[in-house]
């Protein structure tokens, strides 16, 4: 009434117990954003560090090697009399071990998501998922010993008599075996995050659970899903124990899964454990080959960044 009447107001007291909580909380909040920006900063600056040491040990390397020869060359034989630089029987080895990776993940871990997401019950779901998880954790050199000394000998007494003790085919059946959980987890992740609306729906037009799971759930997922196969691949790319040990350390120049082989981290791993002179053409050999391998990652990674980019437009 007395503001009403033209009287002056009141002054306003402010608790100073309130301002002091509201600093405090702002100051937590800046604190808690410094630490986040310092780990996404770490993140960003080992990467950069990585390409540069990469770029920077490759030019010393590319003066003693020519770019194209290095780039057709079929031959690699750096640690030999007469070495040779030709990095297609790595880049062989490497992609013929990863799409049987793949042809072995994909469809496996596609097929685990979905019924992980969409028919088996919650207290099975709760159980199966962290035990496939744990394969994820076995210790790849394990693998890789598996892969010699059990599924190599299994194959030649029962369907393949003539496969040679080195090969790609069963280390890329392996890598395939030990990607599923990846593939698996996140692709059933992406399904679970579909909105039950959208299921709702379909089962009220009549759907059954693998006509919602197949045309409804999947196409929704699709950029999740695909964003699983990408990092599988990944994972299959960089995969280092099992072909070191399982494949062989010839780098022949084949796509036959049938033949021994060498792979881009098989190389590195040989090499970077050898008594070489540091700053020698050899010792720089697997820096250029680290370059390759940086530059099929990143392709591979910005080619899943546009697949799923597209598909979540589509849907």
């Amino acid at each position: 009434m007395a503001a009403i009447n033209g009287a002056p107001n009141a002054p306003v007291r402010v608790d100073p117990t309130r301002l002091k909580h509201k600093f405090t909380r702002n100051l937590k909040e800046r604190g808690i954003e410094f630490v986040l920006m310092f780990c996404g900063l770490v993140a960003v600056f080992t990467t950069i560090a990585i390409t540069v040491i990469l770029v920077y040990e490759s030019i010393g390397f590319f003066s003693f090697v020519s770019v194209w020869d290095f780039l057709t060359g079929t031959i690699w034989s750096p640690l030999f009399a007469n070495p040779q630089y030709g990095i297609l029987p790595l880049i062989s080895g490497t992609l013929t071990i990863t799409v049987i990776a793949l042809i072995v993940a994909v469809p496996m871990g596609t097929i685990i998501a979905i019924w992980l997401s969409e028919f088996a019950p919650h207290h099975v779901r709760e159980a199966v998922k962290p035990a496939l998880e744990l394969i994820a954790a076995v210790p790849t050199i394990v693998f890789g010993y598996f892969a010699l000394l059990f599924v190599t000998p299994l194959l030649q007494g029962t369907i393949l008599p003539d496969l040679p003790g080195f090969n790609m085919l069963v280390p890329g059946i392996v890598i395939g075996v030990a990607t599923i959980p990846t593939i698996a987890s996140l692709a059933e992740d992406a399904m679970r995050a579909v909105p039950m609306a959208m299921r709702e729906g379909a089962y009220a037009m009549g759907s059954n659970k693998m006509q919602v799971a197949l045309s409804v759930v999947m196409p929704a997922a699709v950029s999740g899903v695909v964003a699983a196969y990408v990092l599988a691949a990944a994972r299959a790319i960089g995969e280092t124990m099992i072909v070191a040990i399982a494949a062989g350390q010839n780098a022949n120049f084949t796509f036959n899964p049938m033949e021994s082989a060498a792979t881009l981290t098989a190389y590195i791993a040989q090499v970077s454990l050898g008594d070489l002179e540091h700053g020698s053409v050899a010792y720089r050999s697997i820096f250029a080959a680290g370059l390759v391998l940086l530059v099929m990652t990143l392709v591979l990674n910005v080619g899943g960044h546009f697949l799923r980019r597209r598909y979540r437009k589509a849907y």
